[in-house]
């Protein structure tokens, strides 16, 4: 009698694709955040241009399983350039029912849908409202669905080891993230390096782990429920040698270059607040570059010992959000009359007040401009991509220094946690802003002003011979003595911004990608740069007469702005906000451009873009958005709302506010 082998299964087919978008989604304590870093990591080392959206929930603690405490990381990679980390995943891996419910109706038809059945528990489903497992009922249909035993599987994986079941537990998404790597043909020995590295002091966890991630790739391999793998060539950018990098990273970085590049120590006087923290966490690192980084009781004594460290001859450096640059603004306004360098860094969330801590918007360049009591004009940069960051920190620095003023730095959530390739540059390349103190008794006056930038003199404390008054009360021009004159006032007034206006001829002239004149000028500054041009680059395939140009200085202008946006027959501006550049463009240049606003915590969508200006070119005109329009739809979601929850999810929860 002969036993026949048992049959091998089937190879499934392999598809080369050019771009592939995946969101990871499941609870604050499931890892997606790691899961997602740890598989872009692998996607930029194998080549793919890579952009990233981490999506954090904005409760401190949430109860597990909850809406409120859903995690989610969106990376999107691809073999050509790329700007955005995708207007929908292709795959969405959900690790319980919030996460489903959180995702799902952003996954497109046909998409694929990887979810742990283990955590479809009939308690798990009854926290958020779904009346049967719709693993089961048929609502998934317009899915592709792979159900799969992830938490049980990957317990098996773990056995022996003698972890606790909490401990277990935790390493479910490296085994979601074994199958992914197998899925699209990715390489894990990053990735168990990384863990070697990480658990060195406590191996047990390590093997777990790494046996989470080998059992996920090994369930792909011997599964027979996927029937293709996907390939994803590595992307065609320039020579030079890249890491990944956030914006916090690129910013950190940036700003202990321009130290480097100044030849002058850097102070980081700051309190914690999302998301601006990893900044903190980040600079804490460089002590070896004399970088001192100070964590203060309040925001107002981070600025406040910021001003003093300029005033003693280092670089002042202090970072917040909009909450907290509200309470900065008085002691800005103070850095504005000494006339110290200074740079304030604001990394914008959702307001007013605390608001979504964790969620993206670009709501602040009206604070930061006019925010301060009296005229007191500073230089606004902003960022486009997390790369930028780099350049624009040192860029920060080299205007504060040469022209002797605080300069706000304004970058945004989604800048701040999102990922992309950043060509690390030739320190051989990057010039020096230093500018040296001075030292000179002979003619010496404290606001006596160089005759091109109009800056100061910085004099130290110290120097002998220069001993000056400083302060918040008006100084003489030239003399620097307190004065109440009211010719003085309005002279030092118009000097100061005089200034900062000035800057406009040290500054690069705004570009423009595409036409030069023609039907549709789209103009943005800040994170919408990836949405904006990606969704011109489809608008101008098309043969449609657009253009982009995004501004990196939104104070001063670039001396050609005006020029540029009278070339076009109509400018569209989106922002995160309720049009706030709208209004400066419009005031400034008298041009009847027309805002694309949405605040939802979240980027734009190139295809909202795309389609807003199809609109435009149409011969549409501006949209405004009245509530009172939609007041019963709007009352009776405020009255669906407000309805008593299931006890199951009535729950409490602390929001993430300037600790956050």
């Amino acid at each position: 009698m002969t036993t026949e082998a048992p049959p091998r299964p089937t190879q499934p087919t392999e598809r080369q694709l050019d771009r592939v978008t995946i969101r990871f989604a499941g609870d604050s304590g499931d890892g997606m955040q790691l899961t997602g870093t740890q598989f872009t990591r692998t996607a930029a080392a194998f080549g793919n241009d890579i952009s990233t959206f981490p999506d954090y929930p904005a409760e401190i603690r949430a109860p597990a399983g909850s809406l409120p405490g859903v995690s989610g990381f969106q990376l999107s990679f691809s073999s050509s350039e790329i700007h955005t980390p995708g207007d929908a995943p292709d795959v969405l891996v959900a690790m319980n029912p919030a996460a489903l419910k959180a995702n799902i109706g952003e996954l497109p038809a046909g998409g694929a849908l990887i979810v742990n059945e283990d955590a479809f528990t009939n308690q798990n489903l009854a926290k958020v409202g779904y009346p049967e497992n719709p693993l089961h009922d048929g609502s998934l249909k317009q899915w592709n669905v792979f159900s799969v035993p992830i938490s049980t599987l990957n317990s098996r994986a773990l056995e022996g080891l003698g972890l606790t079941n909490k401990q277990v537990d935790l390493t479910k998404n490296f085994f979601a993230l074994g199958l992914m790597f197998w899925l699209y043909e990715r390489d894990m020995a990053a990735t168990l390096a990384w863990i070697d590295d990480k658990f060195g002091k406590r191996p047990e966890i390590g093997e777990g782990n790494k046996r989470a991630l080998k059992a996920g790739y090994n369930f792909g391999e011997t599964t027979e429920i996927f029937h293709e793998r996907y390939i994803v060539p590595p992307a065609k950018l320039a020579p030079g040698n890249y890491r990944n990098i956030t914006g916090n990273e690129a910013t950190a970085l940036g700003l202990v270059a321009a130290s480097q590049l100044a030849e002058r120590p850097l102070f980081y006087g700051s309190y914690p607040i999302t998301p601006a923290s990893d900044i903190l966490h980040q600079l804490a690192g460089y002590k070896n570059f004399g970088v001192k980084t100070f964590q203060a009781e309040d925001e107002i004594a981070a600025i406040g010992a910021a001003i003093g460290a300029s005033y003693g001859g280092a670089m002042g450096l202090t970072a917040s959000s909009g909450p907290g640059i509200a309470l900065k603004s008085e002691a800005l306004g103070l850095a504005v009359m000494v006339e110290l360098p200074l740079v304030v860094i604001d990394v914008q969330r959702a307001g007013p007040s605390t608001g979504m801590p964790t969620k993206n918007e670009q709501a602040d360049l009206l604070q930061v401009m006019y925010g301060r009591n009296s005229d007191s004009p500073v230089p606004v940069l902003a960022p486009a991509t997390p790369g930028e960051c780099f350049q624009l920190a040192i860029e920060a620095w080299r205007i504060a220094l040469k022209y002797m003023t605080p300069v706000v730095y304004l970058s945004d959530a989604f800048l701040a946690t999102g990922a992309e390739p950043w060509h690390i540059p030739d320190v051989s390349d990057l010039p020096s802003i230093a500018v040296p103190n001075r030292t000179e008794r002979e003619q010496f006056y404290p606001y006596l002003r160089d005759e091109t930038t109009l800056a100061r003199p910085w004099a130290v404390p110290g120097t002998p011979g220069l001993e000056h008054r400083i302060g918040g009360l008006e100084k003489a021009d030239i003399l620097g003595n307190v004065s109440y004159d009211p010719d003085n006032h309005h002279r030092m007034q118009l000097l100061r911004q005089a200034k900062v206006a000035g800057i406009a001829n040290d500054i690069p002239p705004l570009d423009v990608f595409g036409p030069t004149e023609g039907d549709l000028l789209i103009l943005g500054w800040g994170s919408t740069y990836g949405a904006i041009r990606s969704a011109v680059e489809r608008l101008q395939s098309q043969g449609k007469s657009v253009a982009h140009a995004h501004l990196r200085y939104l104070n001063p202008l670039p001396v050609n702005t005006g020029d540029v946006v009278r070339a076009y027959k109509r400018v569209l501006i989106p922002e995160v906000n309720l049009g706030q550049l709208l209004l400066l463009i419009r005031a400034k240049f008298l041009v009847d451009a027309v805002g694309y606003n949405r605040v939802r915590g979240k980027p734009f969508r190139i295809a909202e873009l795309e389609a807003e200006a199809e609109r435009i070119l149409a011969g549409g005109g501006a949209i405004h958005e009245a509530v009172t329009a939609r007041r019963p739809a709007v009352r009776a979601a405020a009255t669906s709302a407000a309805a008593p929850a299931p006890a199951a999810t009535a729950v409490t929860t602390a929001p993430s506010g300037d600790g956050g």
